[in-house]
């Protein structure tokens, strides 16, 4: 049963208040009018309110300040449907400025809800802010994570559900419980001392201290299965760089959605889940009573091989399984993962956010516009090491590139062009845009001529996977059998294996400042992102940008640089 349902009509009236002073209720009754004002009244409005503050926890047996929400790590699930519209009064009770982003949440034409530094000023220790953004159109399974000097190692993560609203058909049964799976790295390093190893140029050790599954490390996680009933499990690699296998002792995985898109229904033995991404798999509770069985989360691509585990008890179970933990694939083996990632399909029949079915709109029929390639690199600042896109380590600036951009400030944004392919250049710091023309049909191609795994995301788009192969890519792709024009999966975080590349194609459809990154935090931190910013032709002044296209700068900005003070 979905909760966002039952509670629905209390959670819309239900205000969340400190019983201080007649002058706190008056300031939040003010805040329900100017943001109703500015978002569609016409869709449920859902409050939450999160206190960010540090607190201790000890997962792999060693004490380490971890980052709390409403003194829960991992932090609270953010429950919704399409269309809500949400308000999340962030309290950071932290000493440090904070800002959170909704991995996959696409904020339609909102992005100064975004919660990352080129957008967003961060929120001042002490001080509160709050979120306004809509599950416009969307569905599925999503977390979100703080962005700011390296936090995300301390926690500070949550999941995120949008359920389907009734009148939406979901394409499969309803299941009889639902659970959320947070399955993640861990290095037991307080993460202020990892973010000044990495200033100094030291690099990140090359294996975590362990894997966790929802914050707790081996066999402290539990599930309890009824014998016959099928469960809904939305798993998230919440990491900071380890690609892991998800598998269930004796179980199989129906796999179903992923990143708001309904999948073609098949089953697996185990998933492999990179950094960033989220996946939603039935799976029925078919085995012996009386008996427990191990959830696993193993680290690929690495020796040697790290696992996290949960137990799933039946009625009655023994507390532990009688079988050993049950193996997963060969942690090397590159083209059994390349393999599993080209056979998760869209189902073309069935609807997500919409009744109308996902493959209604034949994104192979449309014509390219422009082809965009990136090409992640690594260069040196001295002793340091930085990492590129197109040869430019990306250095944020006191000013977010969207208040520069719309307030027009001058000496912010760089004159020079950000190449769509690279070019040979010298390497370079730098602050990489993207300008993208609004309603446009782009191809991305992701280049890796690393030997180590990228993960790549795009705050704002969902794209369509349409190529992945070993070598370097040439235009002649887009014309042979190697791209899938059908039936490819429509996801926001993508990954591209050791010299290889992924393609992507994307319709322009969302104006803003969005960030596309590299979902391995050292690479982010150390300068593997860039922005797109997206315009419609004639809107370089930000007066000439209509509400329908893009929201204004909200009533309640944070200003910081250059954007000067409140």
């Amino acid at each position: 049963m979905e909760p966002s349902y039952i509670n629905k009509q209390l959670v819309k009236t239900k205000f969340i208040i400190s019983a201080s002073t007649s002058l706190v209720l008056f300031s939040y009754l003010l805040l329900v009018l100017l943001v109703c004002s500015s978002v569609d009244a016409e869709n449920p409005h859902l409050w939450f309110e999160w206190r960010v503050s540090y607190g201790e926890r000890s997962p792999l047996g060693v004490k380490k300040k971890v980052i709390l929400i409403n003194d829960q790590f991992p932090g609270p699930l953010l429950n919704t449907t399409t269309n809500d519209n949400v308000h999340i009064n962030v309290h950071n009770n932290l000493p440090e400025p904070l800002l959170i982003t909704w991995n996959g949440i696409q904020q339609r034409r909102n992005s100064w809800m975004d919660g990352v530094q080129g957008t967003n000023c961060p929120i001042p220790p002490g001080q509160t802010w709050t979120y306004n953004f809509q599950m416009k159109d969307q569905i599925g399974s999503f977390f979100y994570f703080p962005t700011l000097a390296f936090q995300k190692a301390a926690g500070g993560y949550g999941p995120i559900r949008v359920h389907n609203r009734h009148v939406i058909k979901v394409p499969f049964d309803r299941p009889f419980d639902e659970f959320d799976v947070l399955i993640g790295d861990w290095f037991v390093s307080d993460y202020r001392d990892m973010k000044k190893s990495l200033d100094r140029g030291i690099p990140l050790p090359s294996q975590p201290n362990g894997i966790l599954i929802n914050g707790l490390g081996p066999l402290e996680t539990n599930f309890t299965f009824q014998p016959g009933e099928t469960y809904r499990l939305r798993i998230s690699n919440v990491g900071l760089k380890t690609s892991l296998n998800f598998r269930i002792q004796k179980h199989q995985m129906l796999l179903v959605e992923t990143e708001g898109s309904y999948t073609l229904k098949q089953y697996y033995d185990s998933l492999d889940i990179h950094v960033g991404q989220s996946y939603s798999v039935l799976v029925t509770a078919n085995q012996t009573v009386g008996m427990s069985y191990y959830m696993v989360a193993s680290s690929r691509f690495m020796e040697p091989e790290l696992v996290g585990v949960a137990l799933i008890h039946y009625p009655g179970s023994l507390v532990l399984p009688l079988d050993p933990i049950p193996p997963g694939p060969d942690p090397f083996d590159y083209e059994y993962s390349m393999e599993q990632a080209r056979s998760v399909r869209l189902d073309l029949e069935v609807g997500a956010a919409r009744p109308n079915p996902q493959g209604s709109f034949k994104y192979g029929k449309i014509p390219i516009n422009r082809t965009i390639i990136l090409e992640n690199g690594l260069m040196m600042v001295g002793d340091s090491r930085r990492f590129t896109v197109n040869g430019v380590s990306f250095v944020n600036g006191d000013t977010p590139l969207k208040l520069a951009d719309y307030f027009q400030l001058q000496d912010i944004i760089a004159p020079e062009k950000f190449p769509d392919a690279p070019d040979n250049r010298p390497y370079a710091l730098g602050s990489s845009i993207i300008d993208a023309e609004y309603r446009k049909f782009i191809h991305v191609v992701f280049q890796n001529p690393r030997p180590s795994l990228q993960t790549w995301h795009m705050d704002g788009y969902n794209f369509f996977v349409v190529g992945m192969e070993n070598g370097h890519w040439n235009e002649s792709r887009l014309s042979d059998s190697s791209y899938n024009m059908a039936d490819a999966i429509y996801r926001s975080t993508v990954q591209v294996y050791p010299y290889s590349w992924t393609a992507v194609l994307l319709e322009l459809n969302n104006q803003g400042m969005w960030n596309i990154r590299s979902q391995d935090a050292e690479k982010w931190y150390l300068g593997q992102e860039l922005y797109m910013r997206v315009k419609g032709i004639g809107q370089e002044d930000p007066s000439t940008i209509s509400p329908r296209d893009e929201e204004g700068a909200p009533w309640n900005l944070i200003k910081c640089g250059k954007a000067g003070p409140v």
